[in-house]
């Protein structure tokens, strides 16, 4: 690494400028990655990270690209990637410049198994029997630290937990062991023991076969431990780039500053719990949630096991509190979260504002108007085929089918203006303040013809913000006691995150709303919660005030937990 040749740029991306018909997107962005460097490109969703790596292999259909990437190959020549014929970028593609995408249970093909998606790109890029390829496969499992390879290479990608699909997509990234690897979000996804993990492995493989890394993300935390240098985007330009540690020590450029200052602030009425006659929004005693499981040998012929996914697990939740539940993937996290819901058979107790599940539609149908929840990836918990009228009014149908399609509609308006929706495309109010309630509601005096254009729209035509927001609506329309919230801002940038975190904030104020927060986010537990409950194989090892497990954790798992974060 210390040769001449070295220190010469492994790509150099020079002018590159990005349209889709007469629309800019990227417009003039300029970096260097020398041979075995760590470069972060930063920003917020929209501004132009993921598209300019996607041109630099040249896999954005319909996109007029201008300017030049120079790309130093295994001979020495340096290559216009941008330039190339298909033919050529066919063969540098997995082989000298691979790709790990942001969410692998849609980038890996559900119907071939892990290791057979792996042996194809060693069959294709470097000519090796079928067998041979196998065997590799097996081996590349392995490598990446998947347990039991031989097993899992066998396996669907459905069949696999996040952090397992996640080290099959780098083990089919480096098959060819490419000199330059291309990132997105390769972590956003996972707990942050995961997170960490990943990164160590990244390190690792990057130390070994000498190969540089550009990583796409948004979050800061892991690019101040990962980065050599970091390039921040606004708007499809480049606003600033410098080394990892000169930049968050001292960030020139005023969007830079407005990233590094979007930590979640906590703003929660920390007075004790309230009227201890009133019945607590969600109570737990002992619930225990189980799955069937197969038995080995003639025994699984004629019965089940059983996997525990939670055991014993009793908690309180007052209204107007929130209890922040953390833990790695498999903990039970999102399991307790579907009980607390009444969608899982259960033993033990849970009550909802003093009223059991009943686990019958009809008896139960009062309580679904009473605790609603709100999804990690509003994307995809927003039925594309609906309009935003239709997703954020389909409740009143089920719980408030008297009122008439005038009244649903005025309901509707004005669930949007709760959650501060723009129609102009902002995310929130001035400078991330909420503008929700009543006030937001007068600030406007026909709230009918501002939302005239909205309500029409479908969820992707909205940003990742502004769908969480829908969906927050969607939930809040039928005037429930308690939210579930499944890692609610882990899809969002840092600084929609902190709009999203003081709108939910002011809302809890207002309403007296209780929260469940399912989080591996210890930010965003700081912020919210009054109460931390932590899991591990279903089981709470440690529960208390918020700030005071987080400062002054007792169990080493909880300490496990916080120094990943």
């Amino acid at each position: 690494m210390n040769s001449a040749s070295s220190r010469l740029p492994l790509l150099d991306v020079q002018h590159l400028c990005i349209r889709f018909g007469a629309k800019p997107v990227v417009q003039g962005v300029s970096f260097a990655l020398a041979p075995g460097e760590k470069l972060a490109l930063v920003g917020e969703s929209g501004s132009g990270k993921t598209l300019t790596a996607l041109s630099l292999l040249r896999l954005l259909d319909g996109a007029a690209l201008q300017g030049r990437a120079l790309f130093a190959g295994r001979d020495g020549q340096a290559r216009d990637l941008l330039a190339l014929p298909e033919r050529q970028m066919r063969a540098l593609r997995g082989d000298e410049i691979a790709m790990i995408f942001q969410e692998p249970m849609t980038a890996l093909n559900p119907l071939m198994t892990i290791g057979a998606q792996v042996a194809e790109a060693l069959r294709l890029k470097r000519g090796l029997s079928a067998g041979r390829a196998a065997q590799e496969a097996v081996e590349l499992l392995a490598k990446t630290g998947i347990a039991e390879p031989q097993r899992r290479a066998r396996a669907f990608a459905h069949q696999l937990s996040g952090g397992q699909r996640q080290r099959a997509m780098i083990a089919m990234a480096l098959a060819c062991q490419p000199r330059l690897l291309l990132a997105d979000e390769p972590t956003t996804a996972l707990d942050v023991s995961l997170r960490g993990q990943i990164l160590d492995l990244l390190e690792s493989l990057r130390r070994e076969n000498g190969m540089a890394v550009l990583m796409i993300t948004h979050d800061l935390n892991l690019v101040r431990r990962f980065a050599d240098r970091v390039a921040v985007m606004q708007q499809g330009r480049l606003v600033e780039q410098g080394s990892a540690a000169a930049l968050f020590a001292a960030p020139q450029h005023p969007y830079t500053q407005k990233l590094l200052a979007s930590r979640p602030v906590r703003d929660v009425d920390e007075s004790p719990a309230g009227d201890a006659a009133q019945a607590p929004a969600l109570a737990a005693q002992h619930v225990r949630v189980t799955y069937p499981a197969p038995l080995p040998g003639l025994r699984g012929w004629f019965k089940k096991g059983q996997f525990v996914a939670v055991h014993d697990a009793s908690f309180c939740l007052p209204a107007g509190r929130t209890l922040g539940v953390i833990g790695e993937s498999g903990s039970g996290k999102s399991t307790l979260a579907q009980a607390a819901l009444g969608l899982l058979p259960f033993t033990g107790e849970l009550r909802v504002a003093g009223r059991p599940w009943q686990r019958r539609t009809r008896a139960d149908r009062p309580l679904r108007r009473v605790a609603q929840v709100v999804f990690q990836d509003p994307f995809s918990s927003l039925s594309p085929r609906m309009t935003v009228e239709e997703i954020v009014g389909e409740g009143l149908l089920v719980h408030a089918p008297h009122l008439s399609a005038a009244e649903r509609a005025a309901r509707v308006r004005q669930a949007l203006a709760d959650v501060g929706l723009h129609e102009g495309g902002q995310e929130g109010g001035q400078d991330g303040k909420e503008e929700s309630g009543p006030q937001a509601a007068q600030a406007t005096p026909d709230s009918a013809s501002r939302f005239a254009h909205l309500l029409g729209r479908y969820p992707h035509e909205f940003s990742g913000g502004q769908r969480q927001r829908i969906a927050l609506a969607r939930a809040l329309i039928v005037e429930p006691q308690l939210l579930v919230l499944d890692e609610p801002t882990s899809a969002l940038d840092v600084t929609v995150q902190k709009q999203v975190i003081a709108l939910l904030q002011k809302l809890q104020r207002e309403r007296r709303l209780a929260y469940l927060l399912i989080t591996h986010d210890v930010d965003v537990v700081r912020a919210l919660a009054h109460d931390v409950l932590v899991l591990k194989d279903g089981q709470a090892v440690e529960t208390g005030p918020a700030l005071q497990v987080l400062e002054k954790p007792q169990h080493p798992y909880t300490q496990k937990l916080l120094a990943a974060a």
